[in-house]
């Protein structure tokens, strides 16, 4: 058992606070960007060693197109996080703590549901800018490079979740079990953040090592076959599947005792049916046609 009395905290210089989930978040979010923008200059460096008459793809991966496509989703994760986490799970809450506590991310309360609409939209946004001067773009040409990394920020956000001691876990008494004291609490929970934070690293794990593998020049004759939506649908399927079952080892978030769904399900779970769902219709679609051009339906 582990008693859990970290502050919230990490620095404080006079009014300036810097807490622990903030340098999570940020963590995340710069260890995503290293990472993608190394893995979009490999693309752009692979497409340009193609002979230009036969793929013009190295047109497709300017390296200038990068910061932009990172601005706008970086937007899109805040706004849609934040807003999930208000419209999701505590709307009372923010309602009555006023308008202005919508926007102080650094206290904690980032949905993931709510973060993956707001990627979704923001990449959306993107594409129909980038189409205004290239109509060819393929609304599939950036998303699988983009969702390789981004399980990497979902963990580091569940370590910042556990500090912040916050969407804790329900009352057990297993070995590792831990008391959070920094809520006044002298009950042992299940340290359902941590549990969040691994699985995260783990679908990041799966869906990097398979995205070297389908560039690994040894491979690269039969996984370009791999069709256009692979990896973003991977990263949904497993992550939300993870999410779904480790909600059973979650406190409800809205109220004591239930969410307000059937069968006693978590708000976290209700969210996470529908992005399981799609990512199985897709694979689905994609095994029955058995057509390296499966993709192009979407």
């Amino acid at each position: 058992m582990f008693i859990h009395n970290i502050s919230r905290v990490a620095l404080e210089v006079g009014p300036l606070q810097i807490r622990w989930y903030g340098i999570m978040f940020a963590l995340g979010v710069m260890g995503y960007y290293l990472l993608t923008r190394w893995l979009w200059q490999r693309e752009a460096d692979f497409a340009s060693k193609a002979p230009h008459g036969k793929d013009k793809r190295h047109e497709k991966w300017p390296i200038e197109d990068f910061d932009s496509l990172i601005l706008f989703l970086f937007v899109g994760l805040v706004t849609g996080a934040r807003l999930g986490e208000v419209f999701f799970y505590n709307f009372a809450y923010y309602s009555n703590a006023g308008f202005w506590e919508i926007f102080k991310v650094w206290h904690g309360g980032l949905s993931s549901h709510g973060a993956a609409i707001g990627l979704l939209i923001a990449y959306t946004c993107f594409w129909l800018w980038k189409r205004r001067k290239d109509p060819g773009l393929r609304f599939f040409q950036y998303i699988d490079l983009i969702a390789v990394c981004m399980p990497l920020v979902a963990g580091f956000v569940r370590i910042g979740n556990f500090f912040n001691s916050e969407i804790v876990g329900r009352v057990s008494d297993v070995p590792w079990a831990v008391v959070f004291a920094q809520n006044g609490e002298v009950i042992a929970r299940h340290p359902a953040q941590l549990y969040e934070g691994l699985w995260a690293w783990v679908v990041f794990g799966i869906v990097f090592g398979l995205w070297q593998f389908s560039r690994n020049k040894r491979a690269r004759g039969w996984v370009r076959g791999w069709v256009r939506g692979w990896a973003v649908f991977s990263f949904v399927g497993l992550y939300f599947l993870g999410r779904f079952l480790i909600e059973f080892f979650k406190e409800y978030q809205i109220s004591v005792g239930s969410d307000g769904l059937p069968w006693g399900l978590t708000m976290g779970q209700g969210l996470s049916i529908l992005p399981v769902v799609m990512a199985v219709i897709y694979f689905g679609i994609v095994y029955l046609r058995n057509d390296k051009k499966s993709a192009g339906i979407f």
